[in-house]
């Protein structure tokens, strides 16, 4: 056999066994049946809720901080040595004490000095003065006098405020903190003395979300709670935020408390409690119900076996449900169960609603 025939027969071989098996061996598969020659889709089964109206407790919770009513760093106007520091660390001071004195001999002198000099010149313009009176000097002389009187006075006064600069005073009723600083140091402007801090009463800060704040006015009430403390607090708002956070979409608030006790200090985490009113038709939905989408959330609408998609806009959020304050209406059945499954206009099977 010739070698040109052998490949040729090796191939006839090949071929003679592949029709073989699609012919005799290969076993028939069932035509799919469905719309366009496509499968039907398998219903998922759901569980529902149907949407009727309940009474709700307009309440919002939210996260804030305790800051003091007035707080200062305290720190000297001049440079030099203190010769007096008056701190008695997480003491109480009555606004206008005196908390340090720098060394100023130098402008006790001077200030002296232009004392005598006002004595001197008054004792000339009461000569003068009688002069005048017997026409022994002109006018303008006379004026010469009482203008240098004037002229001293004003350094006096700027000789006395430049001693002041020398004290520290109290600002306000409040308590002091740690010193940074002993008496002898010498110091500047830019030393840090201690603080000070006013906390009864106390501010706290906290945000709601902006829907809300048609519902919140200055005056109204919030509960407040401390970590450490047992109990909650009362306090009023005194101040909202006339802007609105753009990263955040919240609205900045700001109430005020009494803290006669001094048991609450500056600084402090507080969990605050707002109560906005009372809804008689709100819409609550469980949470699970609800699906995160990136402009917002949705919710799946059970109707005619058909799971439809419909956008809302979220409320109040309690333990395990949440309210709905736009996109769905009285007697909506709300998918509850297989939501993630689910698909936009895909068939399901109801087994439960609630």
């Amino acid at each position: 056999m010739s070698k040109i025939k052998i490949p040729l027969l090796i191939f006839v071989i090949v071929l003679a066994l592949g029709l073989i098996k699609v012919f005799f061996l290969t076993e028939k598969k069932p035509e799919l049946s469905g719309p366009a020659g496509g499968s039907k889709s398998p219903s998922v089964n759901v569980t529902g809720y149907i949407v009727k109206s309940e009474v709700l407790d307009n309440e919002v919770y939210s996260s804030g901080t305790v800051s003091a009513n007035e707080e200062v760093e305290l720190n000297p106007e001049v440079s030099g040595k203190i010769i007096r520091l008056n701190i008695v660390e997480g003491g109480k001071i009555s606004k206008g004490d005196l908390i340090l004195k720098i060394n100023d001999a130098d402008l006790q002198a001077q200030l002296k000095k232009l004392q005598l000099q006002l004595s001197l010149a008054q004792e000339k313009a009461d000569r003068q003065k009688s002069l005048l009176e017997i026409n022994g000097i002109s006018k303008e002389e006379y004026d010469i006098v009482i203008n240098s009187i004037g002229t001293i006075q004003a350094d006096i006064d700027n000789m006395n405020a430049q001693i002041a600069k020398t004290e520290i005073r109290a600002p306000f009723n409040g308590i002091m903190g740690l010193k940074k600083v002993s008496e002898g140091a010498y110091v500047t402007p830019s030393t840090i003395i201690t603080t000070m801090q006013q906390i009864d009463p106390l501010k706290i800060d906290f945000s709601v979300p902006e829907q809300y704040m048609d519902d919140i006015k200055k005056g109204d009430k919030v509960v407040f709670s401390v970590q450490g403390l047992d109990g909650t607090f009362t306090a009023a708002i005194y101040a909202i935020d006339p802007k609105i956070d753009l990263a955040t979409r919240t609205v900045q608030l700001r109430a005020v408390a009494a803290n006669h006790s001094g048991k609450i200090f500056p600084g402090a985490f507080a969990r605050v409690h707002l109560v906005l009113g009372e809804n008689k038709e709100a819409i609550m939905v469980p949470t699970e119900s609800i699906v995160p989408i990136l402009k917002g959330q949705k919710v799946y609408v059970y109707k005619n076996g058909i799971a439809k998609e419909q956008k809302v806009e979220t409320g109040v959020r309690t333990a395990a449900r949440i309210e709905i304050v736009k996109g769905l209406e009285m007697g909506d059945t709300v998918i509850v169960t297989g939501v993630m499954t689910v698909k936009k206009d895909s068939p399901i099977r109801m087994t439960k609603t609630f």
